[in-house]
Order: C-alpha cells, then structure tokens, then sequence
C-alpha cells in the first residue's frame, strides 16, 4: 500500500529516534551514574564509548556491500530491533567488558539504521518531489535525544533502569517505523556512472571533512554531561542540559538546510562547522550557567544539520552513482572520527584533569571540515 510522504518523513524520523538518538545518544546522560555506581574512570568511558563507534564503523562497512541479502526494509527493521535489545541489556549487566559487547552490537545496528533508513526515506521522498521532507527524516535524532534524557532524569541514580526503559521505548518507535516506512524499488545504476561518481575528489574531500566532523562533535557528544558534573557551577543543569540538546536538535535540521537552499549544500555545512566548533570550545573555556547552555544549544543545534547536509550533499556529489554506497562510506569515516575522540579524550582528561585539551583539538578538527568541505 503506498504511503503519503509525510508518513514516509515520519517513519524515518521515529527510525533515526530509536536507533541513533536513543540507540546511540542516551550513552551520554547515564554515563555520570555509571561512573558514580561503578566507579568507572574516564578512560574507562571512553573505551566503552568507543566500542559503540567500533560497532558503527563495522556496521557502516557492511552497508557498504554492493548487495545486501533480503530487502533494505528487512534489514532496517532488523537493525531497530538490535538496537533496543542491546540498549535495554545494558541494564541486565555490569561489568566493562559487557558493556562494550553490547554497545559495539548496538554501533553496528546504529550504522545500519541511520543509512538504510535514510537511503529508503530519501528515494521515496524524491520520487514524490518531497525532499524538503528530509528535515523531518533526520529530526529524528533530537526527538529520541530529547525523549530519551526526559526518561532518564524521570530514572534518578538508577542507571540499570535507565537502560531497561530506553531500550522498551526504542522498541516501541521500531514497531511504529514498521507501520510507516515501505519497501522501496531499487534502481541500480550503471557500473561505469558510480565508479566515476565515486572517484570525484570533491566526495573525497567531503568524505574526510565528514570524518573530521564526527571526531570534532564526538568529544562534547559523549562527555558534555560529565563536564557539567564535575563544574560546581553548572552543576545543578545536569537533569536539563541533555534536554537542551535534544531541543535544540529537533528543529536544526529545518534551518541548516534552509540555509543550504540559500548558499548551497558545500556552504552550509562549513557554516555548521564553524559553530558547532564554537559550541565546542564553549562547553570548556566558558564554565558558567550561560557558557554551558550555549554549548549545549550550538552543539545540539548543528550535529545533526551537519549529519543531514554531509550525507545530502554525498548523495549531490554521487549523481548517477549508488547513493547507499556513497552514504555508507562517509559514515565509515565518520565513525573511525568517533572511535579516535572518546579514546583520545578520555586518556588526556585523566592526564590533565579535564576536557579542555582534547575540546580544543577537537573544535580545531571541526575548522579543518569546514576548509574541506567547502573545496
């Protein structure tokens, strides 16, 4: 039966909800818990971070196969299944090596739903000359930010039941993204067309920026609630500020590619760069109230614009090409950036007593992206 785009938009919203906004994120605000219950170090939640990113890469690997067995669908619904059975056994366990079994599992599932379902959602959407629709699509993973960190701070200290309620509510959006999100025809294109899509420079360029990008969010992304923790004064805002990102998320995707309509994808991207690195760099050097709310605004506001507009502007680039392949190999490069970043970051906190170091490197990798993809 077809479906009108808005469902179609809808269904991948609550996709990318559960599998990255939830699947992914709400690692963040139970870490602080985590760590208060089982006395991890920073170090050690960088691994296990890193772990999950492991997973994404393998996961982003695999969806670059030029055949998948079964429908995208199938898959896509199997991967949002993963996804809320690892995220909920998170709350059966409780020892470090666990912890990273299950979020590589999860990393994998992640991959495979964020470019499954934007690869459905995005082709239906331009068969029916909807693509404006996309902000709703990738608005998906502030709503499951969002939804998720409302259930945590309702959760208080219990971080095993954090868990438990993240992945029932991921499985509750996986059956709703069943209903909504249909099978959709493949159009295979000419052998010779993607391999001279693929070789474009400009993709390589983009590929790398998208890379740099994701070690350059990933940092603030894994550790922005235990910085708030550790600051006395910010640290009443450790309930709301995943909140704030996730509200911030919601409606970003909307503006980023507005403003992309106006300057060009290339443009927008580097825009979202630039301050996405300003939010960076603020979680760090500005250690008050409005600092860190700025921080949480402008790194919530920006990841997933620059997710959205990175992969749109592939999928431009990949013109005559296989997008999923395109799409997939960006997120290959943007999670060996977010397995570089928590490790990275966790090893020089515990060796200077904070984040600003690894915080700095990191708005500076953001600055590089924004050079790359303009070019």
């Amino acid at each position: 039966m077809d479906r009108s785009p808005v469902l179609i938009a809808l269904g991948g919203m609550l996709a990318v909800a559960a599998g990255i906004g939830i699947g992914r994120f709400v690692y963040t605000p139970i870490l602080p818990p985590m760590i208060a219950a089982l006395g991890l170090s920073k170090a050690t939640a960088g691994l296990i971070a890193s772990a999950n990113f492991a997973g994404y890469l393998a996961g982003a690997l695999g969806a670059a196969r030029a055949s998948l067995p079964g429908s995208r669908r199938a898959w896509l619904l199997g991967a949002l299944l993963a996804s809320a059975v690892t995220t909920g056994a998170m709350g059966f366990v409780d020892t470090v090596p666990a912890f990273m079994a299950l979020r590589f599992l999860g990393g994998v599932a992640s991959a495979l739903v964020l470019i499954l379902a934007s690869a459905l959602v995005l082709d239906r959407l331009a068969e029916a000359r909807r693509p404006g629709l996309a902000a709703l699509h990738f608005a998906g993973v502030g709503v499951g930010i969002a939804a998720s960190a409302l259930l945590v701070a309702l959760l208080p200290g219990d971080w095993a039941a954090m868990w438990r309620a993240s992945g029932a509510l991921a499985l509750i959006a996986a059956l709703a993204v069943a209903l909504l999100v249909p099978s959709a025809a493949s159009h295979p294109a000419a052998a010779s067309s993607r391999l001279a899509a693929e070789r474009d420079p400009r993709l390589r360029r983009m590929t790398l920026a998208y890379g740099l990008f994701g070690f350059g969010y990933v940092i603030t992304a894994t550790f922005l609630v235990a910085i708030v923790r550790a600051t006395p004064s910010v640290r009443a805002l450790e309930p709301v500020i995943w909140i704030v990102v996730g509200l911030a998320a919601s409606p970003s995707v909307w503006f980023w590619t507005a403003l992309a309509r106006r300057i060009g994808l290339a443009g927008g991207f580097a825009a979202a760069c630039l301050a996405e690195a300003a939010g960076v760099l603020a979680s760090v050097v500005w250690p008050s109230l409005v600092g860190i709310c700025v921080a949480a605004v402008l790194v919530g506001g920006t990841f997933m614009g620059l997710t959205a507009l990175g992969l749109m502007r592939g999928r431009e680039l990949a013109a005559g090409g296989d997008p999923r392949r395109v799409m997939a190999a960006m997120t290959g490069a943007f999670g060996v950036g977010q397995i570089v970043g928590p490790v990275v970051a966790g090893v020089v906190a515990e060796w200077t007593g904070g984040f600003g170091a690894p915080s700095v490197a990191a708005a500076g990798a953001l600055v590089v992206a924004a050079w790359l993809g303009r070019r």
